[in-house]
């Protein structure tokens, strides 16, 4: 296994621990939410240090080509269900978010299928930088003390969470659709002879 693919592996072993520290809360509320955010913060940049690694020295295989957009897909989707089980974020907000990544994951197995390749579009680009804004914006933790000495600052960061929040739902949707309506021609609509409806 090269040093990419190890790398990927470490991102997808890091979730996890980001999952157990952000849930549990074992150093308490704040050094705990910092850790998670620390977590967080060193498995995104992972993925960007072993996709430059895989292609600079010519690295690419198989299993990074699955694992890779994996991992990424599972961390984002791990944070987003760890919020919706703490309450921060709406339970329907992580439906649409997770149906997303079903919906696209679907289109990318169907051109798969059919020989073609699925580029990364610029509304994903956006969806996926909107959902990272919002994800370490919820992880930062505000000191007790802050809150006591302002109580605006909580019912504002909770403002803020909710305008991030729709700007990701935003850019999810309209990445979906435009996924959907730029690729349409995979869906054919007819029996392709296989066991799908």
């Amino acid at each position: 296994m090269n040093l990419p693919n190890k790398i990927t592996l470490f991102r997808v072993l890091m979730i996890p621990v980001f999952l157990l520290v952000y849930m549990a809360k074992p150093f308490g509320e704040v050094a705990s939410l910092w850790t998670a955010l620390a977590i967080f913060a060193i498995a995104s940049i992972s993925d960007a240090i072993d996709g430059a690694l895989a292609r600079r020295y010519g690295l690419m295989t198989n299993f990074g080509k699955l694992m890779d957009p994996l991992a990424d897909k599972l961390l984002v989707c791990a944070a987003l269900v760890a919020f919706v089980a703490s309450g921060t974020i709406p339970g329907w907000a992580g439906v649409i978010f997770i149906s997303r990544e079903f919906f696209v994951s679907g289109l990318r197995q169907l051109a798969l299928e059919q020989n073609v390749v699925l580029a990364a579009s610029v509304g994903g680009k956006i969806k996926t930088v909107t959902q990272m804004v919002l994800i370490h914006f919820v992880l930062v933790p505000i000191p007790p003390f802050l809150t006591d000495a302002f109580p605006v600052v909580q019912p504002a960061r909770e403002a803020i969470v909710w305008v991030l929040l729709i700007l990701s739902i935003v850019a999810s949707v309209l990445s979906m659709l435009d996924y959907g309506y730029k690729n349409w021609g995979l869906l054919h609509f007819r029996n392709t002879g296989g066991s799908g409806k």
